[in-house]
């Protein structure tokens, strides 16, 4: 006669062990993580004094992007900008600067996000004097030589000054649209003698 329970022991034994490799595998699986910064919001890259040149083309520069400090993050593939400066040219027109506390850039560079003390200033040109519009923050597509903002809006140019809410800013058309909440004092600039 047979005795079930000692020939039952052996395989209760061995599910128990499959069992607890099973859970210890899981466990190792679970608490592996690649350090690599992929997964943190860690910085991977760091520079002083940058300039970074975008051209079109033909080979003429469509705009610069300069600072005194960057940092790239290769989670999302992001860089945060202290103090930058964007300027952007378009054949036939003045160039547009555009300057601000902080700045994030996309990706590839497609979009930049500035915000504090955002000032766009358009050159004067001899028939026109400097264009100066103040905001909290803009959004800059500088590839395509636009850029926006959702926030109150101080344009001056000579004595002239123009208030509102929102922008529209086209430099391939050289045209600034506000959207709302528009109020100014234009001032026809002198005739020189």
């Amino acid at each position: 006669m047979k005795h079930w329970p000692s020939q039952l022991f052996p395989v209760i034994v061995l599910a128990m062990l499959a069992g607890l490799s099973f859970w210890l595998q899981s466990t190792v699986d679970r608490g592996e993580t690649k350090n690599d910064g992929k997964l943190r919001h860690d910085p991977d890259a760091m520079a002083d004094n940058f300039t970074v040149r975008r051209f079109d083309q033909s080979g003429q520069i469509k705009y610069r992007l300069t600072g005194p400090h960057f940092v790239h993050y290769p989670d999302d593939e992001t860089s945060e900008l202290t103090s930058p400066t964007l300027i952007s040219y378009h054949p036939g027109s003045a160039p547009v600067t555009v300057t601000g506390d902080h700045a994030k850039v996309t990706a590839k560079g497609e979009t930049v996000f500035l915000w504090d003390n955002v000032v766009l200033t358009r050159t004067g040109t001899p028939g026109r004097p400097e264009m100066v519009a103040r905001m909290p923050e803009l959004t800059a597509q500088p590839n395509l030589g636009i850029a926006f903002t959702g926030s109150p809006v101080e344009i001056t140019q000579g004595q002239s000054r123009v208030t509102g809410i929102g922008a529209q800013i086209d430099n391939n058309n050289s045209t600034l649209v506000l959207q709302s909440h528009v109020r100014g004092q234009y001032i026809r600039p002198r005739a020189k003698p």
